[in-house]
């Protein structure tokens, strides 16, 4: 039995069609956020960084949330509570089936953008006992953006703002 020699097979080229439409998709995809952060400058402030906030990155940041938070109305609870509508709620109370620790529970107040970023930038400095392990989020425009995905997700009139438009 004879074996036939390799041929090394050339890989077709692209087509301009092909190229074009692979250019198209990845700008589609793209990402703004150096160019936003380039705008800010070093230590912009956090109204500064809502002003910018892009709520659809947002929501591709809050894909790492979701390993322990559920985002869509009436999706109930993981390791953490669901978030739906959490903005303009209480503290430690926009899931009644949750078991929110006391040091969550003590803080009060609803959640703000603020007090938002500030949780979001480190949980356990915002409520020492927390049974939250995440470290949280150290860049200011990542943490205005997922604020942004967090309040379109919001029920209309439960007091949280919409989306700040982008400039």
């Amino acid at each position: 039995m004879q074996i036939a020699p390799s041929v090394p097979r050339r890989s077709p080229r692209p087509s301009r069609a092909g190229l074009f439409a692979l250019t198209l998709l990845v700008a589609a995809c793209s990402d703004d956020a150096p160019e936003r952060r380039r705008a800010l400058g070093e230590n912009p402030s956090f109204g500064d960084a809502m002003q910018v906030a892009d709520a659809e990155r947002g929501g591709r940041l809050f894909r790492s949330c979701a390993a322990c938070h559920t985002i869509g109305m009436g999706a109930g609870d993981r390791n953490g509570p669901g978030l739906y509508g959490v903005m303009g709620k209480p503290v430690a109370g926009n899931s009644r089936r949750f078991a929110y620790t006391g040091a969550l529970r003590s803080l009060g107040g609803v959640w703000t953008p603020d007090r938002m970023d500030r949780w979001l930038a480190a949980p356990a400095k915002t409520a020492p006992g927390t049974s939250m392990t995440f470290r949280g989020v150290a860049d200011p425009l990542d943490r205005a953006d997922i604020i942004a995905f967090l309040q379109a997700q919001s029920v209309v009139g439960a007091g949280a703002a919409a989306s700040p438009p982008r400039p």
